[in-house]
């Protein structure tokens, strides 16, 4: 017995080695994401089987109507897309746990994860839109939960599931920051930073075209909230000094700014395109720099 007894820990101890090696791998994570779903499934709560809890969010695929045969292809590409953005925040879940405070799974992946869905739905509806009745409320869909969340703190019995904010458990891959965040009018202006420097983004009103008085307010609304999420972000951009490794800034603060820029000049360009001629090439306006 004393000898069979280390033989059947060491084999213990590899398979747990295993499956951790599995849990961390990128490729393994997919396939549990898409478990159950055939492979053009919609962004169906796709999950990984982590210690931190997985991240579920709503179907979009069956909120959609009847799918014009000239949009099957880019909503189709779309959902996709949806399917890989729970993937790798499931995967940045897994890749972060222990690091940040208290909120750091909900703003350094529910909160960028929220903002890349609503960009891609935002996608989804307008191009169903260029032929058919475009879908309303999408965008309701975007926001996300985590469930399961064995090592989290936060609140709530062990085992139930908790929207957000985590203390060591968080997450943080190559998304992070917080989304909700930045800027100054889509568009150059900066809030003033401490030594922490100042976010500039790209002026999107000069770029724009005659606005039809029929979208003068739904576009003088998002031009002010391009210019909220700059203030926001440079906010943060004091209130970290000092957090994070060498790209934290990049992952936690300007990659988010630029999915929320994203979403937002795609709903000025969408409510331009009601009755005009819908601009193009807004998108490049998105990605904010960071100014020492």
């Amino acid at each position: 017995m004393s000898r069979a007894l280390p033989k059947y820990n060491k084999r213990r101890v590899t398979f747990i080695g295993g499956a951790a090696a599995v849990a961390l791998s990128g490729t393994v994570i997919a396939g549990f994401a898409l478990a159950g779903e055939t492979p053009d499934s919609g962004a169906k709560n796709a999950r990984t089987l982590a210690g931190p809890g997985t991240i579920t969010c709503p179907d979009v695929r069956s909120k959609l109507p009847a799918v014009p045969a000239s949009a099957k292809a880019e909503v189709d590409r779309n959902l996709t897309l949806l399917n890989t953005q729970i993937r790798e925040a499931n995967k940045r879940l897994v890749d972060t746990v222990g690091q940040g405070g208290p909120n750091f799974v909900q703003n350094a992946i529910l909160g960028p994860l929220k903002d890349k869905r609503v960009s891609t739905v935002n996608r989804i509806a307008t191009a169903i839109g260029r032929t058919a009745a475009k879908p309303q409320g999408l965008d309701s869909l975007a926001a996300c939960t985590l469930n399961g969340a064995g090592t989290n703190a936060g609140g709530g019995a062990a085992g139930k599931p908790q929207a957000g904010g985590n203390a060591g458990n968080a997450g943080n891959a190559g998304n992070a920051g917080n989304a909700g965040n930045a800027g100054n009018a889509g568009n150059a202006g900066n809030a003033g930073n401490a030594g922490a420097g100042t976010i500039t983004c790209p002026d999107v009103r000069s770029k724009l075209p005659a606005v039809p008085a029929s979208a003068k307010a739904e576009v003088d609304r998002n031009l002010t909230l391009l210019n909220t999420q700059i203030q926001e972000a440079n906010k943060r951009l004091v209130d970290t000094v000092g957090q994070g490794g060498p790209n934290f800034v990049q992952n936690a603060i300007l990659g988010p700014l630029k999915d929320k820029r994203v979403s937002t000049v795609n709903r000025i360009a969408t409510a331009i395109g009601r009755t005009a001629a819908k601009p193009q090439g807004l998108d490049s306006l998105a990605a904010c720099t960071l100014n020492k």
